[in-house]
């Protein structure tokens, strides 16, 4: 038939948009999945766990990296040292019981063959 037209429709391909961006993260969040997986800490893990964990050590990095940029310019300094973050970390009650060393504790005796 002369005056049909055949119109031929593309499918546009959606852009991937990777798991850190849809969480608003700059942590990496299939990084932290595939570590998750293989260091085998679970049989079964949620789609939402690395999400999770991605954002609690987004979260960390934030803060300890503010703290010892303030320790930092304390000190008339451009650049932020280990120096400073060791500082930052042992001046914030809360961040050096979470980093405090433990190797002290006697472990519970094991039960089984």
């Amino acid at each position: 038939m002369p005056g049909r037209r055949h119109r031929h429709f593309r499918r546009t391909r959606r852009r991937s948009i990777s798991r850190s961006t849809r969480a608003e993260l700059h942590f990496p969040v299939s990084r932290v999945d595939r570590l998750l997986r293989e260091g085998h800490y679970a049989h079964r893990l949620s789609s939402a766990t690395p999400v999770f964990l991605a954002g609690v050590l987004e979260y960390l990095t934030s803060n300890i990296l503010e703290l010892a940029s303030e320790e930092a310019q304390s000190h008339h300094r451009m650049r932020i040292t280990p120096e400073h973050v060791e500082k930052a970390v042992d001046n914030d009650q809360q961040l050096s019981l979470l980093f405090e060393d433990d190797t002290h504790l006697e472990m519970p005796p094991h039960h089984g063959k």
